[in-house]
């Protein structure tokens, strides 16, 4: 395998020949969180700021907190700038102007038993561990968290939680969340697992985790190895365009998918980024060729400062219609409206209707297709 300097389609090669960044330091992710930018003053190392995303740093108290790792930044600078990554990533003044969005539009809090357990299905919970994050990605539906302090591997908060699933019986999945749970140590994380795996009703662990996509230097096969040894482990990224899947993201999933690890994907769907089929079906693709399945597209929470990344449901709805018949059936994710209620999957009505004992469907060529409802003996 080509190390990644010799890659030029690495983030790590750009870092040194146009960013004039040290290598092994680039490559260090306690470095790479050391040195978030978090000010216009730190971004224009990497880039050239538009009127609106310098308003967006300057109103940074009013907004929910920037935090972008270098990686993510020199990302967002290559071959002449991506503006799906800046979209994401970058603040900018329109998200002070949002008539709709709301701090926690899946009521999690209401549905928090202990202190950082959302549990709204009967056999699973979300546990966010983590508070800090790689990258703020901007339509972050979790904002309301950032005003809070000391939520990150907080050892109360975590023992509560973990009294709290031992306590419920009908808890088998366990969805390690944050934040981004990635973001401690190897050791931090392999006592949550051995502690997790004391409970014996246990039986799946899932990590939600977008290391892979803005910071890949944390996924090492040292760590990939440990999580192996807690199998079943399951873990979700989440890449939202194609310029995410670089060498040094695909040689994170390969230490993860080489461990054994089942890899699936969930994207946002976002304005600018990835609302049109060439976008999407080209992600898909390439997902699927590093043994990533993507698994949901997520329709965009009405979270505040939102209003200018979300698109209507029927774009969607579109959107999935145009990816059928095109790529494979395991590469097209779920279109999913998430609600405090659960996860709603959303399709078109392909059903047209009921005929006596035939019902009538429309094809992927908007053709009628008759099929039988039963057969006769």
């Amino acid at each position: 395998m080509k190390h990644l300097l010799d890659e030029p389609t690495s983030v790590l090669h750009q870092a040194k020949h146009k960013i004039k960044l040290d290598p092994e330091l680039f490559q260090s992710w306690i470095w790479q969180m050391n040195h978030q930018i978090r000010s216009a003053a730190d971004a224009t190392t990497y880039l050239n700021l538009e009127k609106s995303q310098l308003q967006g740093f300057a109103a940074n108290q009013d907004l929910f907190e920037t935090g972008i790792t270098p990686y993510y930044a020199v990302l967002a600078q290559m071959n002449g700038g991506c503006k799906a990554i800046e979209l994401q990533a970058l603040p900018s003044s329109q998200e002070l102007n949002d008539p709709f969005g709301v701090p926690d539009p899946l009521k999690e809090h209401d549905q928090s038993p202990v202190k950082e357990v959302v549990h709204i299905y009967p056999d699973r919970v979300a546990f966010c561990v983590a508070q800090l994050c790689p990258v703020y990605c901007r339509y972050c539906f979790r904002k309301r968290r950032d005003k809070e302090i000391g939520l990150h591997f907080h050892p109360q908060i975590i023992e509560q939680g973990l009294q709290y699933i031992a306590t419920q019986p009908s808890i088998t999945d366990v969805l390690i969340t944050g934040g981004d749970p990635f973001l401690a140590t190897n050791q931090a994380l392999e006592s949550l697992l051995i502690r997790l795996r004391q409970i014996s009703h246990v039986k799946i662990i899932r990590f939600g985790t977008r290391t892979p996509v803005t910071l890949p230097y944390r996924i090492t096969p040292e760590l990939a190895d440990m999580l192996a040894r807690y199998h079943p482990i399951w873990i979700n990224t989440h890449f939202n365009c194609v310029e995410e899947l670089t060498p040094d993201a695909t040689l994170a999933l390969k230490y993860l998918a080489d461990a054994g690890i089942p890899l699936g994907n969930q994207s946002v769907l976002l304005k600018g980024v990835n609302d049109n089929q060439a976008a999407m079906k080209h992600l898909c693709i390439k997902l699927t060729h590093h043994r990533v399945r993507p698994y949901y597209l997520f329709h965009a929470n009405l979270v505040e400062g939102t209003h200018h990344l979300r698109v209507p449901i029927s774009t969607g709805l579109k959107l999935m219609d145009s990816l059928r018949g095109t790529i494979s059936g395991f590469a097209i994710p779920a279109y999913i409206l998430d609600t405090p209620s659960g996860k709603i999957p959303l399709s078109q009505r392909s059903i047209l209707a009921v005929d006596h004992n035939d019902i009538l469907i429309t094809d992927n060529h908007n053709q009628i297709w008759r099929e039988p409802n039963c057969w006769s003996s």
